[in-house]
């Protein structure tokens, strides 16, 4: 085998060393050229979208200070990304001539993966500047935008005014009557109603004529009765009469914005434990007790006049009596499961039933020979009640969380839906200013307008509000210090003050 001398592979060594820093030269001329042809047209392309976005700047409706931050903060990011793909491109062009130097030893690196992580690391670094210099500038300017809205928007201011405590069970639904003496009323799993004075909180009445849970209470509207619904399959009409006590001085509770400025807890506390009102008077025997129902009697009301009964049941039917023979009139059917609520109308002869279906059907009795039934579809969860606004207007409220607002003349959609984070029980809607009051299975109650917005929320706190779900609300517009009424399954009743600005109203 022949030998090279020492002088020849010398030669060639020196020669292959400057064949090598040519083609070094002129990999890296090529690389300076392309990257100064690309940098001319980044540049190039940078002022035309610079253009463009001045074009779409000068047609936008922000503030020209605004726009200038904007543009001047645009422009840094894209700086920092040409910057950053400038490195990228000068790190694969040394990795390259890396690869070159080792290749005769057979050791490479993956250029492409170590592009591709330094270039992430320093988007990454970079990326967390720019956000945190995005949030530094512009904290101060949201902060006092938010600032101005709140002071230039009245806040409505929600007061508890009485706490009606005596039952000794939960309480499901409450009402207050249409006529004088006024007073409020509340029907309790505990198997009574109680009638209470509005301004002193204490017990005039208690009614004990049912064997069951009493789960609704109605008052007439111009005599002095009460229709209840229970739990032993029956429903019972019974007089009262009352005496209010004198009023006492209110207390000086000092008035709480219905919003977030309240502790809201989480935790249950304990129910109130009372030991019921011990001079209270009694009444156990109804005037009239409505038999036909074959399961839990849940609601019940009266028609416009008070001449007429109707009532809701589990048995997935609703009738409709004559208060004077105690008859069934009608039997309303067409439900598929239970019954959860029913409501008429103010002033003519229409009734609403709601159900565990996701449904709730419009019964109309205005013409004797026809009695028409029409059926809204909606909700995907038990409808729990739905009720009448003075207009031509339905409420419901569902256990999927939302409440909807129907029109009477147009029952294939909504006119309005407000979707809530919990579920909903009986509604109920002030008259005169057409307010929603929801009460939840959270302890919440929230106010809201028949266009969906949120008006307010009722403040609970240990020391105030409602401890268990709240069960049910009422409106009464006549009386001057509380004008909403809440009840839950905590023993209680609670008597508000609620003052919703007309700004608040109008929005």
């Amino acid at each position: 085998m022949p030998v090279e001398s020492g002088s020849s592979a010398a030669a060639r060594q020196a020669k292959q060393k400057r064949k090598s820093h040519s083609l070094s030269i002129r990999r890296t001329n090529s690389t300076e050229q392309e990257r100064s042809g690309l940098q001319r047209d980044m540049l190039d392309g940078q002022s035309s979208d610079n253009l463009e976005s001045l074009m779409r700047m000068e047609d936008s409706k922000l503030p020209l200070s605004l726009r200038s931050n904007l543009l001047d903060l645009f422009s840094q990011i894209e700086r920092e990304f040409e910057n950053l793909y400038i490195e990228n491109l000068e790190l694969r062009r040394e990795i390259e001539t890396l690869n070159d130097r080792l290749a005769a030893e057979g050791q490479t690196f993956e250029g492409a993966d170590l592009a591709k992580g330094a270039l992430k690391t320093k988007a990454s670094h970079s990326t967390s500047q720019l956000s945190q210099k995005l949030k530094t500038t512009y904290k101060a300017s949201t902060s006092k935008i938010v600032s101005s809205f709140k002071a230039t928007t009245s806040r409505a201011v929600c007061q508890l005014v009485k706490e009606y405590v005596g039952h000794r069970d939960g309480i499901w639904d409450l009402s207050v009557t249409r006529t004088q003496p006024m007073v409020l009323g509340t029907a309790s799993a505990d198997h009574s109603a109680m009638l209470w004075s509005i301004e002193t909180g204490k017990c005039l009445l208690k009614y004990m004529g049912h064997q069951g849970s009493v789960n609704s209470i109605k008052f007439h509207p111009t005599e002095q009765m009460a229709l209840t619904a229970s739990g032993d399959q029956t429903a019972h009409i019974w007089r009262y009469m009352v005496q209010l006590p004198t009023p006492q001085p209110v207390a000086d509770i000092s008035q709480t914005p219905c919003e977030d400025d309240v502790d809201f807890s989480d935790k249950d506390e304990a129910d109130v434990e009372v030991d019921g009102p011990n001079d209270c008077p009694s009444v156990r025997v109804a005037t009239t007790t409505l038999r036909s129902h074959q399961g839990v009697v849940i609601a019940a009301d009266w028609l416009v006049g008070g001449k007429q009964v109707v009532t809701a049941s589990w048995d997935r039917a609703a009738n409709l009596y004559d208060v004077e023979t105690s008859e069934l009139v009608h039997s309303l059917t067409g439900h598929d499961q239970e019954l959860t609520h029913c409501c008429t109308h103010p002033t003519q002869r229409l009734v609403v039933t709601s159900s565990r279906d996701t449904t709730f059907r419009l019964w109309d009795f205005r013409d004797p020979s026809i009695h028409s039934v029409n059926v809204f579809q909606g909700h995907t969860d038990t409808v729990t009640s739905a009720v009448f606004t003075v207009g031509d207007n339905v409420v419901s409220g569902s256990d999927d969380r939302t409440v909807k607002v129907w029109d009477l003349k147009n029952m294939r959609s909504p006119i309005a839906t407000i979707r809530t984070d919990s579920a909903v029980n009986r509604i109920s809607v002030s008259v005169n200013q057409k307010i929603i009051a929801l009460p939840h299975d959270n302890r919440q109650v929230r106010l809201f307008d028949m266009s969906g917005v949120r008006l307010a929320r009722l403040p609970r706190s240990n020391r105030q509000g409602h401890r268990r779900m709240v069960c049910c609300s009422a409106w009464c517009e006549d009386n001057t210090s509380c004008n909403l009424f809440t009840c839950g399954f905590d023993r209680q009743a609670i008597g508000w003050n609620i003052n919703i600005p007309a700004l608040l109203q109008e929005k």
